[in-house]
């Protein structure tokens, strides 16, 4: 457990930089096209790109994740992400930094996190003992928790007294603090996955294993299918959540509200992290799905700055519990020599949703929701006093859908018996591997 949290330390003030500089450079895209047209569409884009290419390449990365030594891999990932950070503090000195630039760089390092989320999260089951897995997976959404509290108002703070370049500097020495905690350890030997002698037959036949697993277990199934749909609605408020709080020139209000969300998350994250979790990890988790649905449902028939910020504090104190009981049951379910695929297909099909989510909010909003709810429309008419009406709500109109649309698949998944018995019908991976030493002896 030792070197677990040195390499937590680590990843944690990685964190907080990386959030710093998404802080930055989100508010200063928002100050190049927002505050002229009012359209959501470009900055949707920043998340797609934030996204997307983990979502592509993560099911190869996982493959590679369970050959390759897990901590070579988290060095060379955040070393190169450092160099990505580097290259944009080198546009922004020279003042030839534009927003296409920006797209290019979030691509590059998604693709690098593609490597490092998988590495880290199969190193939790070779660090931790099993009896710990809850509270290692509470550890790691607290230092989420802590990024989402500390960025925005320290990257709010930065930006107004010295601007970006600051955050860039601070971003790429996080970086080197990282790097420098996981050289400073060792990680105990696994025993690797090896099966073939083509290299690219092992990436098929591996990923096929890994797909495999999946589709073979309805239970797993199903419950990476019931997480992918709450990504989906997850996907949409955090595209639409940033313009709807932007504020020209001023990181004020929207850097209170994400801070507030973020105390949130570290409550839950903390809570996690000594408690050893819920004795029905699904049942836990399909009823803190159904709250984040009911807050988003509430949030959009009442918009003001002190009900989000108290709307998303619930919301995100709900998402580590969510995310820790959902984790700790792959890693329970799957052999360690196949997590890393596995997780990786796993955060693919949860995360494939969430694209969609990217790719859909800014036009659905833009083109659709608010043109329906402005003043004088159809809708706005119908539904105007449940809804405010007027300009840029069609934000309101689609947190009220979002909302509905979870409690829904949260009734739906509770009445699916495959789905509520997964952990008494699907044994521990361990049960398996104590069985077979035992018959060999």
């Amino acid at each position: 457990m030792q070197t677990f949290l040195i390499v937590w330390v680590g990843q944690v003030v990685s964190l907080l930089g990386t959030k710093l500089t998404e802080f930055a450079l989100g508010f200063w895209i928002l100050d190049q096209t927002y505050q002229d047209t009012g359209a959501i569409t470009q900055f949707a884009l920043t998340i797609l790109f934030m996204y997307l290419p983990k979502v592509i390449i993560s099911p190869l990365a996982g493959v590679l994740v369970d050959r390759w030594n897990r901590r070579f891999t988290m060095i060379m990932s955040d070393l190169g992400t450092g160099l990505i950070t580097l290259a944009i503090l080198a546009l922004v000195w020279t003042n030839n930094l534009a927003v296409w630039q920006i797209y290019l760089a979030l691509i590059a390092s998604s693709s690098l996190n593609a490597f490092q989320q998988p590495a880290y999260t199969a190193s939790i089951s070779q660090l931790v003992p099993a009896k710990n897995f809850i509270r290692a997976n509470g550890m790691v959404q607290a230092s989420f928790a802590i990024a989402k509290i500390a960025s925005p108002a320290i990257a709010g703070l930065l930006m107004h007294r010295f601007g970006l370049k600051t955050i860039l500097c601070i971003d790429a020495s996080t970086f080197g603090i990282a790097i420098l905690t996981l050289i400073s350890v060792k990680f105990p030997d696994f025993k690797r996955y090896r099966k073939r002698t083509k290299v690219v037959n092992q990436v098929i036949a591996d990923a096929v294993d890994g797909w495999n697993y999946i589709v073979l277990r309805p239970g797993l199934l199903r419950l990476v299918s019931f997480i992918a749909i709450s990504y989906f609605t997850m996907g949409m408020i955090e595209v639409v959540l940033w313009p709807l709080l932007y504020q020209p020139g001023s990181t004020t209000q929207l850097g209170f509200v994400l801070s507030v969300g973020g105390c949130g998350m570290l409550v839950g994250s903390v809570l996690m992290s000594v408690w050893s979790g819920p004795r029905n990890r699904v049942k836990a988790i399909i009823g803190f799905v159904g709250l984040q649905g009911l807050i988003v449902l509430i949030g959009g028939l009442n918009i003001s700055p002190v009900i989000l910020a108290f709307g998303i504090f619930g919301y995100l104190f709900s998402q580590p519990i969510i995310v820790s009981c959902n984790q700790a049951i792959w890693q329970s379910k799957v052999p360690s020599r196949l997590q890393g695929r596995v997780f990786a297909l796993q955060q693919t099909l949860e995360r494939s949703l969430a694209i969609c989510a990217y790719l859909l909010a800014g036009p659905l909003v833009d083109n659709v929701l608010n043109p329906l709810m402005s003043e004088g429309g159809v809708v706005a008419q119908i539904i105007g006093k449940v809804i405010n009406t007027g300009m840029g709500q069609g934000v309101t109109l689609l947190l009220v859908i979002l909302g509905v649309i979870n409690l829904i698949v949260v009734a739906i998944a509770y009445r699916e018996p495959r789905l509520r018995y997964l952990e008494q019908e699907l044994p521990d991976h361990n049960q398996f591997e104590n069985t077979a030493k035992t018959r060999v002896a």
